[in-house]
């Protein structure tokens, strides 16, 4: 199957991982691994996380709601802390930008695929030192944000939007993200899906897709 689009998440995948950010803060609160992870999985689609992902919440309203989540599963944790702690995570991936460029450059369709929230803070116009996802824009053709759409990942809904501002069938597309749940519904539409934990291992294989060179260095 010729590829013609490649779909990329952000969080975890072009910029830094806001898995790790919340994991790190477990640990430091002394948390189950994943605990405060699976209060924003299980309380979907109507739990705090979800909403604020799909833009019918900020964050003021947010950091309540989200900490009442976790009270009911028995954690104790502060919201406006652990979203500090995320944005400091949120540096763009230059091997990623790279990539991005070639498959551009090689007149692939490029979009990006986030599950986000509204910011109200101004964001860098530098994409690798800024805390905000909206300063990558420029880097794809199609950029769709769950708080835009009021769509969320994993909702079926949104994968087709994305291949249809694309311009490309599903079966054209490959899709990273870094979260398992996430990819399901890709492929169940028919995307080939590349689920990313080591960012230069999950190039490697889209290199292998596409037929392109994503890795070596542009200044070697």
């Amino acid at each position: 199957m010729s590829r013609t689009a490649v779909l990329f998440d952000l969080g975890g995948v072009v910029l830094g991982s806001p898995l790790q950010a919340i994991r790190d803060y477990e640990a430091e609160l002394g948390l189950e691994r994943n605990a405060i992870n699976r209060v924003a999985a299980m309380s979907a689609p109507t739990g705090a996380w979800s909403r604020l992902e799909r833009g019918e919440i900020g964050l003021e309203i947010f950091y309540p709601a989200f900490e009442a989540d976790c009270r009911a599963a028995g954690l104790k944790m502060d919201a406006r802390v652990m979203m500090n702690r995320i944005a400091g995570e949120a540096s763009a991936r230059p091997a990623m930008l790279t990539a991005i460029e070639r498959l551009r450059a090689a007149r692939f369709r490029v979009g990006a695929l986030t599950n986000n929230w509204a910011h109200n803070e101004k964001e860098e116009a530098d994409p690798i030192r800024s805390d905000g996802t909206r300063a990558l824009k420029g880097f794809f053709d199609v950029f769709i944000e769950s708080s835009v759409e009021g769509l969320r990942k994993p909702d079926p809904a949104i994968y087709r939007l994305a291949c249809e501002r694309l311009g490309s069938p599903p079966e054209e597309v490959v899709f990273l993200d870094d979260i398992g749940a996430n990819l399901k519904p890709a492929r169940a539409l028919g995307m080939a899906t590349i689920k990313v934990e080591a960012p230069e291992i999950a190039l490697s294989e889209l290199a292998g897709m596409v037929g392109l060179d994503l890795l070596s260095d542009p200044d070697a």
